[in-house]
This record gives structure tokens, C-alpha cells and sequence, in this order.
């Protein structure tokens, strides 16, 4: 089922129907359970069905009202070797073998809701940076027990040359306002996404694609539960958290975004989320 956080309210996707699930609490308070699968057929039982969808496109919000969304990084073998030849002139291409290694994964805070926009809206490239690309990646919403309960597509804005020339400067090249988008909905499954699960991108230009890549879960080198557990260790979230896999769909060096690009990420069965560079 997949619930849509909408200008218009609340709205849940059954195989059957629409519905309008009772949420007097609030978004925050009602994806944020153990039991959201469950609660959510519990509480639409009964209900009359939706003649027709009572929302489009223009009105979706991007899932998240006080939650964070943190990411992970190098955790697909095609993304650390991006991130060493990017690193290269400035020496640091050996710190992103390490942590491809390493027991700890690399953890780090990407968004808020005020920096996040949804499906249709537009992502931003950073005006100091020549070199920027999306990163698609499978996004977790992990409730405040720690256990995934949801899911959503993620888009991991990433100005490569800013992190090219420094490593440290991952926050400047990850965090910046129109840096991630999340949507087009939170899938909330019976149980845990197949490891086969295909991650796929498309970008348009001029209504020509220029770029296009496919990967799937059981590329990922560290499992959902080890990067929850790291995150979850010395931290505490009241209203849950997303957090964001990483991506092994990387375009080649040679490829930057320009504005009005329009990237299609698609993860089946969540769908497509679409954005436009600004």
C-alpha cells in the first residue's frame, strides 16, 4: 500500500482503492509505529472507497514533515570507484577504498524538510560547483524503535567537484537548499523489499535521454540492517528518520546536470519519482 502526503490531506493507495485514513494525530505521529502495515488495514476497514483519486500530481508533498533524512555512502562498489577517481588530484582517493572496507559505513546528515522538495519539484545544482549529479538511491523510513516500516525513492543531489577537490567538504557538496527529493510516496509493504528489487534512472534533455543506468539491492555491499544499526548506536529520533542507501548508478565522468534536466528514478513496486533541475 502506499500512503501520499498531499496539499489536499492524507491519502492511502490500496489494490482496491483510495482511501482517506483517520489521522487526527498528524503525519508524523502516524507513519511512526511498528505496526504502520498493520494500523493502516486496521484502520481503513470499514471505509467507503474513493470514486476517483481525489489528488494529481501538483499536489503531492514529499513524505516527511519532522523527520530527517540522513544517507549512506559507498556502500555500492560503483560509487567508491566514482568517489576515488574524483579524489584523485587532490590525493584522497585511497579514504574511499577504506571505508568501502571498513566495518563502519560512511554515515552522514543530507536534509530537512525545508531542503527536501517532492515529486514534480525542482532539485538544485549548487552555482559554485561545474560538475553535479543525482545520486538515485532506495530510501529506508526507519521509526523511532528502529525498524523499517516504510519506503521511498530518493534522489541524493551530489556536487562532485566540491567533494572532488576536498573530501571534506562532503557537507557542502550534500547539503544545501533543493539538495534531495523524496517521493513520489511512502510504500509500506507486508514485509522487506526483495534483494532483486531494480533501482533505475533515466535523464532527459531536450526530450532526449542522455543518460541511463539500472542497478538492484543485491549490489549493495552492507545490508539496511547494518547501516541502521550504526546510525541508531549514539543517536535518537522522536518521529523516525529516513535514511537514503547510497546508489550504485553513477553517469560517467564526462556528464554533468544542467538546468532543466528531468531525472526519472523508478524502484518498483514504490514508482517513479520525477524532478526537474533548477
Amino acid at each position: 500500500m502506499k500512503l501520499y502526503l498531499t496539499q489536499k490531506g492524507i491519502f492511502l493507495e490500496t489494490e482496491a482503492a483510495y482511501w482517506v485514513p483517520p489521522a487526527p494525530e498528524g503525519w508524523d505521529a502516524l507513519i511512526n509505529r511498528a505496526d504502520l502495515y498493520s494500523h493502516l488495514l486496521d484502520e481503513t476497514h470499514g471505509l467507503r472507497p474513493l470514486a476517483t483519486r481525489p489528488f494529481t500530481a501538483a499536489d503531492l508533498l514529499p513524505p516527511l514533515r519532522s523527520q530527517e533524512i540522513w544517507a549512506a555512502g559507498i556502500t555500492y562498489r560503483r560509487s567508491r570507484d566514482a568517489r576515488m577517481e574524483e579524489a584523485r588530484p587532490a590525493g584522497g582517493e585511497t579514504l574511499y577504498d577504506l571505508v568501502y572496507q571498513a566495518p563502519r559505513p560512511e554515515l552522514f546528515f543530507k536534509a530537512t524538510a525545508c531542503r527536501t522538495v517532492g515529486q514534480g519539484g525542482n532539485v538544485r545544482i549548487r552555482h559554485d560547483s561545474d560538475w553535479n549529479v543525482p545520486e538515485p538511491e532506495l530510501t529506508l523510513f526507519v521509526c523511532s524503535s528502529g525498524q523499517v516500516v516504510a519506503y521511498a525513492i530518493g534522489n541524493d543531489m551530489s556536487s562532485r567537484s566540491i567533494e572532488g577537490e576536498n573530501p571534506l567538504y562532503l557537507p557542502q557538496a550534500k547539503i544545501y537548499k533543493g539538495s534531495a527529493a523524496l517521493g513520489p510516496c511512502l510504500y509500506v509493504p507486508p514485509r522487506p523489499l526483495p534483494l532483486q528489487t531494480p533501482i533505475q534512472m533515466q535523464i532527459w534533455r531536450n526530450q532526449q535521454v542522455v543518460f541511463s543506468g539500472e542497478t538492484s539491492l543485491d549490489a549493495m555491499k552492507r545490508s539496511p540492517q547494518e547501516l541502521i544499526d550504526f546510525l541508531f548506536s549514539e543517536n535518537e529520533f522522536p518521529h523516525g528518520c529516513f535514511l537514503m542507501t547510497g546508489t550504485g548508478i553513477v553517469p560517467p565522468d564526462d556528464f554533468t546536470l544542467f538546468p532543466q534536466d528531468r531525472i526519472a528514478i523508478t524502484i518498483p513496486p514504490i514508482g517513479t519519482l520525477t524532478n526537474v533541475v533548477a
